[in-house]
């Protein structure tokens, strides 16, 4: 049998949108900048899109950006609010726990010229209110703060957030990396008091290469990519059609039956928490149940490193994550927002991640929980203290 629980490092696409992307790549293939009909169809992809994506945040298809993915979205967000806000102020906020796109941004940020604050978290990976109330200061322009934690799922307090952070000074600008949380929950940045949301594509079962920034016609952000002057100057470049079009159709299908898919990836979520917790010496990381995300499962294992079991648990058709898969293929390092958690220094390394996704099933479930009864007590047999 073969199981893939990785789904928050990458996400099988929907039929539907394979059969999308090929359409558009052999059929619909023009360039939407050209002014023949090959262009024009092109363009009525990206309109559709724009479409689908405004309607479903409740915004203007004027305010929705596309972009290559998750990082690059992030990246245009926070330099380019900072940038256009300079004069402004020159203090961030975001909290230790954010995504390498964020917190890599947030150092060459520095290296700019601005200071940064980095919040901390409680141990369950979530921030306090009062932190970020302390932490604004009159020259603050911006504030970013992940929506679900990518390797503990972890929900932070976003609608408090942002309500807070405007009724303080309602210019300071909200970011907000929603690209683990979207397409699991709604999300409405108007009423949330969000002016710049990050998603990708291949979170979402479409394609990779494909995100979106959302942008608060009100807010004045610079670009970062100069060229053709595509989508009115703010992201330069051909616009990637057929990944744009795929896009689309993964928002339209993930949300057909939210509610109800979301409820059993929560049901799957308790089952697989429960029979995990029948292995002795095992910490289950951040919250559970509703308070969490319904697809991420932080799993520590004392005794075993976390390479290990990765590579035991591969060799019987179960694929799953050391930490966050995002920062290249390398050996997995002890991660940081499992340290911000104060979780405790000799299972730093010994944690997986456990993630699940809609073509999810309880027979794979309950095949991964086996194994781990197998293979766990032979593992610590072995290993040398």
């Amino acid at each position: 049998m073969e199981v893939y629980l990785d789904n928050s490092a990458t996400t099988k696409s929907y039929a539907c949108v394979a059969e999308t992307v090929s359409k558009v790549m052999v059929d619909d293939y023009g360039n939407p900048s050209s002014m023949h009909m090959k262009g024009v169809e092109a363009e009525r992809y990206i309109r559709w899109a724009k479409e689908v994506i405004a309607g479903n945040l409740k915004v203007s298809e004027k305010e929705i950006v596309f972009t290559s993915g998750g990082t690059e979205g992030d990246n245009l967000a926070l330099i380019g609010a900072a940038a256009a806000s300079r004069r402004a102020g020159c203090h961030i906020i975001t909290t230790c726990i954010e995504h390498p796109a964020v917190l890599q941004t947030m150092r060459y940020l520095e290296n700019q010229g601005f200071q940064v604050t980095y919040l901390p978290v409680d141990r369950y990976g979530i921030l306090n209110l009062e932190d970020l109330r302390c932490a604004i200061r009159r020259d603050t322009i911006l504030v970013s703060i992940m929506h679900t934690n990518n390797e503990v799922g972890s929900l932070q307090p976003i609608e408090e957030a942002g309500e807070l952070i405007k009724s303080i000074n309602p210019r300071i600008i909200f970011h907000v990396d929603a690209v683990q949380g979207y397409g699991k929950f709604r999300s409405y940045p108007k009423r949330m008091h969000i002016d710049l949301l990050t998603v990708s594509g291949h979170k979402i079962h479409g394609p990779k290469g494909v995100g979106f920034l959302y942008i608060n016609e009100k807010v004045r952000i610079s670009p970062i990519v100069f060229g053709g002057g595509q989508q009115k100057g703010m992201r330069s470049g051909t616009e990637n059609v057929p990944g744009i079009a795929g896009l689309g159709r993964a928002v339209e299908k993930i949300y057909e039956n939210l509610e109800e898919e979301r409820a059993a990836m929560y049901g799957l979520k308790e089952h697989f928490i429960r029979g995990v917790l029948q292995i002795p010496d095992i910490r289950i990381n951040g919250l559970t149940g509703e308070k969490s995300a319904p697809h991420v499962v932080s799993v520590s294992f004392r005794g075993i490193r976390s390479e290990v079991l990765l590579h035991a648990l591969e060799e019987k058709g179960i694929y799953v994550s050391a930490g966050s898969a995002c920062a290249s293929n390398k050996a997995p390092k002890p991660s940081d927002t499992l340290r911000a958690m104060g979780v405790e220094k000799d299972l730093l390394d010994s944690t997986l991640r456990f993630s699940f996704s809609v073509f999810t099933t309880e027979e794979e479930i309950d095949y991964t929980l086996q194994t781990l009864y197998d293979i766990v007590p032979m593992l610590r047999k072995y290993t040398r203290h």
